[in-house]
């Protein structure tokens, strides 16, 4: 007994993605999908010698047959692949006795001209994406097992398509993607492996706290609270604030605090007491205690030399 197809829900609407306009941008590259689809060559079926100047990827999901390049004909069957372009003169030819199904991906594949930025984790992407054309230009010219299962990819981009995901054309976006990388892995270059982009990790640990108290300076907040968000130690957190220009944690958050109650009284959103209280002060009398502390005015003071003005006076969560 035959065992099922596992792409027959191609067959459905073989063209479906090729009807897409599926342009996207991977690092410093541009690519626009001509093709997507699965086709069936009927026994002895003949393409005759011809080439692009695109790149296109040919599976085989089922059946065998011959592809043949200038300098040769090799046999080609089911589970392996090969990528003629840009410019290689091909033919394909099916078996005589047995029909030879084909996942055909026909991708143009242009170099962008970008600027400079590198954020966002563009460096990264650019790197691999950099990696993954150069190991593609570099794929032996013969049929090659997919032993990285990029096949599958196929059958995820049509599904995509087929129920109406959300966001099916950012998943139709990452099968191909998929579909290149998997494929580049059989490269005749050298492997090559490099780390993921580093950070900072005291100043990525400070970013996480400061924003923590960002989100909660209104509730009653802790240095331990805090660390162990990160999770690191009151220690450790006490010297990265340090570390980072803020002389202390509890500096930083009454300074935040104060920011926060300084653009509420000038915008008179309401009385000192309830001010005090949404912004995390146990009362107003101990808001006026650290408020005539820090500017050497009251509140009431505050607003009257600010309102309409720009609140030069405000402090530093950093506490400089």
């Amino acid at each position: 007994m035959a065992k099922p197809f596992a792409y027959a829900l191609m067959t459905e609407k073989m063209d479906a993605i090729d009807r897409l306009d599926i342009r996207f941008r991977w690092g410093s590259y541009g690519f626009r999908v001509l093709r997507c689809h699965l086709t069936s060559f009927p026994p002895g079926k003949i393409i005759r010698f011809h080439k692009h100047s695109e790149y296109e990827f040919h599976f085989i999901p089922r059946g065998k047959g011959t592809i043949s390049f200038e300098e040769g004909e090799h046999p080609v069957h089911e589970g392996q692949f090969y990528l003629t372009g840009p410019g290689v003169l091909h033919q394909q030819e099916a078996d005589i006795k047995e029909p030879m199904d084909e996942l055909c991906l026909h991708i143009e594949i242009t170099p962008l001209d970008l600027d400079d930025s590198q954020t966002w984790g563009e460096a990264w992407e650019d790197r691999e994406a950099e990696a993954c054309i150069q190991a593609l230009d570099a794929l032996p010219l013969r049929p090659l097992a997919d032993q990285y299962n990029a096949m599958a990819w196929f059958l995820t981009a049509y599904r995509a398509w087929h129920d109406g995901q959300p966001g099916a054309y950012s998943t139709i976006k990452q099968a191909i993607i998929q579909i290149l990388l998997r494929a580049s892995r059989m490269s005749l270059l050298p492997g090559v492996t490099y780390e993921p982009p580093g950070r900072n990790i005291n100043e990525h640990r400070f970013q996480m706290a400061t924003q923590f108290i960002h989100d909660n300076y209104a509730s009653a907040l802790s240095l331990k609270e805090v660390a162990e968000r990160i999770p690191i130690s009151g220690r450790q957190l006490q010297r990265i604030f340090r570390e980072q220009g803020a002389e202390s944690f509890s500096i930083y958050l009454e300074n935040y605090r104060l920011n926060q109650i300084c653009s509420a009284i000038v915008e008179g959103r309401g009385p000192i007491e309830q001010i005090a209280l949404e912004h995390g002060f146990a009362s107003g009398n101990y808001l006026y205690y650290v408020f005539k502390k820090r500017f050497g005015m009251t509140p009431k003071q505050y607003k009257e030399r600010h309102s309409g003005g720009t609140l030069s006076t405000k402090a530093d969560p950093k506490g400089e």
